[in-house]
Formats: structure tokens, C-alpha cells, sequence
């Protein structure tokens, strides 16, 4: 029998990488301003990483009922978590980590909301008979073409053919046969074998979003209305939350709502060195060039390139 306790207990659960962990310490922010009593679980690299180079303590610190908690990746030290690497974590956390450090909760979880793709805490989860609900970090077109992998494998889309014509359209994901190209879809399905670690891996744990009591997105019906109907006939309570950060910006008080590691937050200072005026943000500097004239290229977070080929793009 469960502990009663003040109020409910949700665990928020990101994949250890900052493109996951930054939308969930959105979400984690936003229930936390409802009352809820929240603890974000994140690894002990990661968490390392956000104390000593954001301001994610002083930014908490407002909520008594919001706690980290770490837990290891099961990654050594000098790993480097990064590239390629970053894909070995989805090994190393294991179901007897996940479990040990649910078990060790006071008072005890109530829900779990986990990222959509960590399919370890979903077996977890229904051992210990927690409700688990996912959240996706991505739109809700891109998990809706995750969704449809087994229909491309079936239709003979994917593997990619030799010479495939890359700008020939997807007809397989309904809602998007008239815009979605070859060359629009992610990385890993360009792989030659089906068995591909990388492949399988979102392939297993996109049809996870199933067993799961709810499926969150950071979106909202008027931006991809067509495509969540589809993904409903599948997933049928999905919560449509976005744009997290807007919520957030309303939401949270002032004082809380400027502690954030946005770029709208942080960029006062990002681009100082074009004209040496640091009260200057990104975005007033990016209002003010001319149409078409500024390239945004976005490496993510763990890519690794060398000097030669940041010369060079």
C-alpha cells in the first residue's frame, strides 16, 4: 500500500543529453508552478554539467517542492558521452539502476514522466506498477514519422535504394505524403542494414509511446492539428502542451522566469564580440540584418568536428 504524502510525486525522467534534459527542466518547471512535488532525475555527468555552467540551482531554488536527484549512466568518467558515444548509454542504463534508485524515493513516486525514449523505464515502471507517461522531445511530425518506419520497411522505402532519388516524396506517413521527402528523413534510416543498432533502437522504443497512459508534445493542435489526429488513432490521450518556454514565460513569476538557460535568456552576452555592446542580445542583433542575409547552423549539442571542417562550413 502506498505512502500518503502531501502532495503528488512526479518523477521526470529525460535521456542524459542536453537536447532532451533542457525541454524537461521546461516541463519539470511548469508542474512545479501547479503545486505538484517534482524530483528530476538526471545523470550525475549531466548534472555536474548544469550546476557548474548554467544558473539551473539559483533558477530551482524558488520551488520548495522541486528536488534533483542523479543517477549514473553506467558510463566511466572519462567517457565521452559525445558523437556517436553519446548512443552507448542506451546499454549501460540498466533496469537494475533505474529500479534501485525508484525503490529509494521518500515519500515514494506517483508518476513517472519519462522521455519517450528511454524504454527502460517504461519495463521499470510497470514492475513497480508506476504510472508512466511519456514525453517527446521532438514535433510531433518527426515522432510521427518514427512512428511509420514499419510501414516504409513494408512498402520497400527503407533501406534507402542505391542512387535513391533523395528529393522524391515518402508516400507511406499519411498526412505528409505530399511534403515529406527522402532526404527529410533522420540520419539513422539512411542506414544500408535494418539491423542497425541505432535504427532498432528508435524503431523499439517510438512504438513504446503505446504502453504508456499518456503521450505529452511540445506543440499545440493549431500548428500540427492533422498530423495528432493520426498519431491519436495510435496513442489516444495525448496532451498537446506547447510551446513550453511561452507557458513558462506567463506562468512563472518574473523573478523565476528569467532564470532560464534559453537562448532568449542567455544570449545578452553570446554576441558581444560584433560590435563590442553587450547590452546587444542575438535576437535584437538578428532583427536588425537585412532578409536572407544570416545562415543559422545548429551543431547540437554532442556533435564532434574538427578545426578544419569548422573552417570549412
Amino acid at each position: 500500500m502506498k505512502q500518503e504524502h502531501d502532495s503528488t510525486h512526479v518523477l521526470i525522467f529525460p535521456v542524459p543529453a542536453q537536447g532532451h534534459v533542457n525541454p524537461m527542466l521546461n516541463l519539470a518547471e511548469l508542474l512545479a508552478t501547479s503545486g505538484l512535488s517534482i524530483s528530476f532525475l538526471n545523470s550525475d555527468y549531466n548534472h555536474d554539467r548544469l550546476a557548474a555552467h548554467t544558473n539551473v540551482r539559483e533558477r530551482f531554488s524558488h520551488y520548495s517542492n522541486f528536488q534533483f536527484k542523479t543517477i549514473s549512466d553506467g558510463l566511466p568518467i572519462d567517457h565521452p558521452r559525445s558523437g556517436e558515444g553519446i548512443m552507448d548509454v542506451f546499454d549501460t542504463l540498466s533496469k537494475e539502476i533505474v529500479r534501485d534508485k525508484l525503490v529509494s524515493f521518500s515519500p515514494p513516486v506517483d508518476c513517472i514522466i519519462g522521455d519517450g525514449s528511454l524504454g527502460v523505464v517504461v519495463e521499470v515502471a510497470k514492475e513497480l506498477q508506476i504510472p508512466i507517461i511519456h514525453f517527446r522531445t521532438l514535433s510531433a511530425c518527426c515522432f510521427w514519422a518514427y512512428f511509420c518506419i514499419p510501414e516504409m520497411i513494408e512498402a520497400g522505402q527503407l533501406p534507402f535504394k542505391e542512387n535513391q532519388d533523395m528529393d522524391s516524396l515518402v508516400k507511406t506517413v499519411p498526412g505528409m505524403e505530399t511534403f515529406l521527402r527522402y532526404r527529410d528523413l533522420p540520419s539513422f534510416c539512411r542506414a544500408s542494414n535494418l539491423s542497425d543498432k541505432n535504427f532498432q533502437l528508435v524503431l523499439r522504443e517510438t512504438q513504446r509511446s503505446q504502453e504508456t497512459a499518456a503521450l505529452i508534445l511540445d506543440t499545440f493542435e493549431d500548428l500540427e492539428s492533422p498530423i495528432l489526429s493520426h498519431i491519436q488513432r495510435h496513442c489516444p490521450k495525448i496532451y498537446t502542451i506547447g510551446p513550453l518556454h511561452l507557458h513558462n514565460q506567463t506562468r512563472v513569476s518574473q523573478q523565476s522566469a528569467i532564470k532560464s538557460n534559453s537562448l532568449m535568456a542567455v544570449d545578452r552576452s553570446c554576441l558581444t564580440w560584433l560590435d563590442n555592446q553587450p547590452e546587444r542580445s542575438c535576437l535584437t542583433w538578428l532583427d536588425n540584418q537585412p532578409e536572407k542575409s544570416v545562415i543559422y547552423v545548429s551543431y547540437g549539442s554532442i556533435t564532434m568536428i574538427t578545426r578544419d571542417e569548422k573552417k570549412n562550413s
